[in-house]
């Protein structure tokens, strides 16, 4: 069955919403800076790391990608729907030097040899990461696919504060990488916090960049 979709646009900022049924995918400014408080968080960390070479699983409106691009950063960008990759094209400026697959996550590190400086997950299916992104094995995948002062980060969405998602993914990466550190804010409901796992002993609570 074809996914609803709905691109709108504020004509008195320019600001442009990529809409998924309810879920909301990406939202950015004119010039395709995001305008999501955890794009930001992300893009943050990957700067703090000096990340050069970055994979993303999961696309959405590619505003991660379009930011860390245009900073000379290489991007590969993996997503099992074409559709969001010609969305971010047109409507979120993303250049055409990021690199575009229609893969699975799982599938493509399967069969690629490449390492990267980070990995990125944010992939939702009806607002939930797939189950075989959050086991043991993936995580081990994604492990051998970093090189040696590589960052793996992971955008979940919490409901609320009694919500321990996060805690039970946290308490599982330990079980293949060293360091384990959660970036979240209590107090709000169906929030978006960031899981960061392996070189993450000097990373700081990111500040906005851009």
């Amino acid at each position: 069955m074809p996914r609803a979709r709905a691109i709108e646009q504020d004509n008195a900022t320019g600001a442009v919403s990529y809409w998924e049924a309810a879920d909301h995918q990406s939202l950015a400014d004119r010039n395709g800076v995001s305008l999501a408080d955890y794009i930001h968080a992300l893009y943050g960390f990957l700067r703090q790391a000096k990340a050069k070479n970055i994979l993303m699983i999961g696309g959405g409106g590619g505003t991660l990608a379009t930011m860390l691009s245009r900073m000379g950063v290489a991007v590969t960008v993996l997503d099992v729907d074409p559709v969001s990759f010609q969305i971010a094209r047109r409507y979120f400026h993303m250049p055409a030097s990021v690199e575009c697959h229609i893969a699975d996550g799982q599938a493509f590190l399967k069969r690629t040899a490449r390492r990267y400086d980070a990995i990125v997950l944010d992939a939702f299916a009806d607002e939930i990461i797939p189950r075989h992104f959050l086991k043991g094995a993936f995580f081990e995948l994604v492990k051998a696919h970093l090189t040696r002062n590589g960052l793996f980060l992971i955008n979940i969405v919490i409901k609320d504060d009694s919500d321990k998602a996060a805690d039970r993914i946290g308490w599982r990466l330990r079980e293949t990488f060293t360091g384990v550190r959660l970036l979240d804010s209590d107090g709000w409901e169906n929030r978006n916090a960031v899981i960061a796992a392996g070189a993450v002993a000097g990373l700081a609570k990111p500040t906005l960049l851009m």
